[in-house]
């Protein structure tokens, strides 16, 4: 039984990427979005929550240190790992603004902020999203299928074909990477 429940899984995840195989023209247009802002001094942020926060982390790490070339640095951050900054934003503001009261103020008009939510919904991210149009900030949204509120409010949205939070989580952090080589190809070569 166990056997044909991960062939299964495994089945699910191999047609949600040959569907996301569809979207590879968003996914360039981010690395492109990326490196412009890189080549002009920018920086890449990045925010989410969870499962999110973590392939923030992840991926502001590849960027800073490499992925797969050797290279200078790249400019990125991941908003969701300084625990002071978050819990004294939350205490004073609220939860809501943990996200938008770090780009108001490290984020610069040029930068580029990618946000990742399984719903698209996350009150966090939009806000931050908010702040970042404010401020001259392309915005990015990783989203499950639909896109939540978040299509709305992103300059381009990569909606990943799932609805099932891991197989999304799956794609997103499948769709950083790419973004990351993209990315390291067009500033570094």
């Amino acid at each position: 039984m166990s056997k044909e429940w991960i062939q299964a899984e495994l089945a699910a995840v191999a047609s949600y990427m040959e569907e996301l195989a569809k979207q590879a023209s968003v996914i360039e247009q981010i690395a492109d979005y990326c490196a412009h802002s890189l080549k002009n001094g920018g920086k890449i942020m990045f925010c989410g929550n969870g499962g999110s926060a973590a392939d923030s982390q992840h991926l502001a790490a590849e960027f800073v240190g490499r992925y797969k070339m050797e290279r200078k640095a790249l400019n990125s951050v991941a908003l969701t790992v300084d625990t002071s900054i978050l819990t004294a934003v939350g205490n004073d503001y609220g939860y809501d603004d943990v996200f938008r009261r770090q780009v108001e103020g490290i984020g610069r008009a040029g930068d580029v902020l990618i946000g990742l939510s399984t719903s698209g919904n996350s009150t966090n991210v939009l806000k931050a999203f908010e702040q970042a149009a404010a401020m001259g900030i392309t915005t990015v949204a990783f989203t499950g299928a639909g896109g939540g509120a978040m299509q709305q409010k992103a300059d381009i949205c990569l909606a990943v074909p799932a609805s099932v939070t891991n197989h999304i989580q799956e794609m997103h952090i499948t769709s950083g990477h790419l973004v990351c080589e993209l990315t390291e190809k067009l500033v570094c070569s």
